[in-house]
């Protein structure tokens, strides 16, 4: 059997400084969310199938790492012939961990529960730039509070985090979108869509910025709806100007099925988070955005940068999920931080790689005493007792090219040693 030294396809092997640079970025994260009473947890990779099947994931359960059945369980499901030979699958997401997680912990947790999580998730998906098979997210949701508040403080704090983190390579715009799923049921009731059509057609809008107004048009005829329903309420976003606030958005949808309170609470938190911004990002109100996850029950929120073609933060309330464990609903709302896209951008700016700071390599010759080298092993001691970084390493044949890899690497100090 041959080896294959290549990860496999979606996934990625990391370099040190690809590592270096990964950290530097998880370190200012759980700073800059530890700054705002974010609690770290950890949840594991493994889920129950039910769990990741269970319609809250939107198109994500179409790309499910599936993780077979063993033993005489998955002998008894293949008897059966049609039965499920999976009873595990890699996670896709944060959020439905986190809604066992809570569900399971709850009474050892505070309330409201701030938590942050940072790991990897897995999605069978079509690898392409920013976008992985295996790749690492970091979340934080605020788990007990039904109140607008929640929101204004996960996308204050994303929005910091990132103004913080871009700040490195000199980024200072991006746009923060804001929308909420009641304001989209809306829109779609009052143009005469039922309520259990209603998801079907927001999975078609939001394929917007993809396949525009028309292309949406097409694919909901296509599904065959009434013409006259789809003309409605597509008539509702052709309208729509640049900069439309949420009221003037909102005047033509019935009372009936939009309530003043879901206008009132999007307002709030418009005009709370606005001047909590740092220069050069701005949040709008944005109609068209749906996020495609099946649990969101109110604010949605995505965060976009020009000239890039994916979102690089994204969530909102789900206030139904943990209920579905727990038997009782619980306030929930989120935000997931694309980190992997974050270091597309980092890359995208930065002059090299992501270098040590502050490194001396001593380079010690094979006829060295052991006295000398104990010498330079203290000397380096305490280079790292200052907070320096120092390696002892020996000296190779061809020592310029072993320095130029390391000066690679960010050593700008050597010292070789010789008896």
């Amino acid at each position: 059997m041959k080896f294959i030294k290549t990860p496999v396809k979606g996934m990625l092997d990391m370099l040190p400084s690809d590592m270096r640079l990964r950290e530097h970025v998880f370190s200012m994260i759980k700073k800059s969310y530890g700054a705002y009473g974010f609690m770290q947890i950890e949840t594991p990779i493994v889920e129950h199938i039910e769990n990741l099947t269970s319609k809250q994931g939107g198109d994500n359960e179409k790309l499910i790492f599936k993780v077979m059945k063993r033993g005489a369980d998955l002998q008894r499901a293949i008897d059966k012939g049609a039965g499920e030979y999976a009873d595990n699958g890699l996670r896709y997401d944060l959020t439905v961990p986190l809604a066992r997680y809570y569900a399971n912990n709850k009474e050892h947790l505070p309330t409201p529960f701030k938590a942050l999580q940072m790991g990897n998730v897995y999605r069978a998906d079509n690898p392409q730039k920013g976008r992985f098979r295996q790749f690492t997210q970091c979340d934080i949701d605020i788990l007990g509070d039904g109140s607008s508040l929640a929101e204004i403080e996960l996308i204050t704090a994303t929005a910091a985090m990132l103004t913080e983190i871009f700040a490195e390579i000199g980024i200072t715009d991006f746009t923060i979108h804001l929308n909420d799923r009641q304001m989209l049921s809306a829109v779609a009731l009052s143009a005469g869509f039922k309520e259990e059509e209603i998801g079907s057609v927001l999975i078609s809008l939001d394929k917007f910025d993809k396949i525009g107004l028309d292309g949406i048009e097409a694919e909901l005829l296509e599904g065959g709806y009434d013409p006259e329903v789809v003309g409605r309420y597509l008539s509702v976003y052709r309208a729509v100007e640049e900069g439309v606030t949420i009221e003037a958005f909102c005047r033509d949808i019935s009372r009936d099925v939009l309530s003043e309170k879901v206008i009132a609470n999007l307002s709030d938190i418009l005009e709370c988070v606005r001047p909590m911004l740092a220069p050069g990002v701005k949040i709008v109100f944005d109609p068209t955005l749906v996020r495609g996850m099946g649990y969101y029950t109110g604010p949605i929120f995505e965060i976009t940068m020009d000239d890039y073609n994916f979102s690089i933060a994204g969530g909102g309330r789900y206030d139904k999920m943990i209920g579905k464990f727990s038997g009782q609903d619980v306030a929930a709302s989120g935000f997931s931080i694309g980190f992997e896209r974050i270091i597309t951008i980092l890359k995208d700016h930065m002059q090299g790689s992501y270098k040590l700071k502050n490194a001396t390599a001593f380079l010690i010759d094979k006829r060295v005493s052991t006295a000398r080298k104990t010498e330079v092993i203290a000397r380096a001691m305490e280079l790292r007792k200052e907070g320096a970084v120092a390696t002892v390493l020996p000296m190779a044949k061809n020592v310029g090219n072993q320095i130029k890899l390391l000066e690679n690497e960010g050593y700008d100090k050597f010292e070789k040693i010789y008896e």
